[in-house]
């Protein structure tokens, strides 16, 4: 696979499945529409694109295109690639007929095609940065996991973060790999002493 520092947004889980066969990277889904109704996941991209980049990859239809100039007007800042897959047409093996236009979507697109996309967008030039990877173990030292008060703290680190406040202790394990180290964690996690009661003020 192909190392890839920036991580990957696409539109749906099978057009993840097919970046994560190709690429060593984080591929998170829009959902479809259903990003504009998360203003949550919103502020989450911008984090990445400030920490990690971001590379949107949508499909070359028209629903493809109006996320992507969504996006555009939201992530306005830190490093957002853009990667174009071709007016392919065709149809994906698990579905009986071709979409509304009749184009190949991110799933079914050839790899090499996929391959050369990313690299036309300069998010290959990227080499992922080497950071102390945080592990499950770091979570609970720090007490961000499997304690009284646990989620408390994982709520208010999601704040101090800018991250949507209801990751479970996995989903925030996976997000903090991609935006922080384990020095920088640690250091954060000591502004999460003052008493839980605070926090719901």
């Amino acid at each position: 696979m192909i190392p890839l520092g920036p991580v990957v947004l696409v539109e749906g889980k099978y057009d993840q499945n097919k970046i994560l066969q190709i690429f060593d990277a984080t591929v998170l889904t829009t959902g479809g529409f259903q990003i504009f109704k998360n203003e949550e996941q919103v502020r989450l991209l911008r984090r990445l694109a400030e920490t990690r980049g971001l590379l949107i990859l949508t499909d070359s239809d028209g629903a493809g295109f109006v996320i992507r100039n969504k996006l555009r007007g939201a992530l306005t800042g830190g490093r957002v690639y853009q990667a174009y897959i071709p007016d392919l047409p065709g149809k994906e093996k698990r579905k009986r007929a071709p979409s509304k236009e009749g184009k190949l979507g991110v799933e079914g697109v050839p790899d090499e095609i996929i391959i050369a996309a990313v690299r036309r967008s300069g998010a290959l030039d990227e080499t992922p940065a080497p950071r102390a990877a945080i592990t499950k173990a770091d979570l609970y030292a720090l007490g961000l996991s499997g304690g009284p008060e646990s989620a408390a703290k994982r709520r208010r680190l999601c704040r101090l973060y800018g991250l949507p406040e209801h990751l479970s202790a996995n989903a925030l394990l996976e997000v903090l790999r991609c935006v922080t180290d384990r020095a920088e964690l640690a250091a954060a996690a000591q502004k999460l002493e003052e008493p839980a009661h605070q926090e719901e003020r």
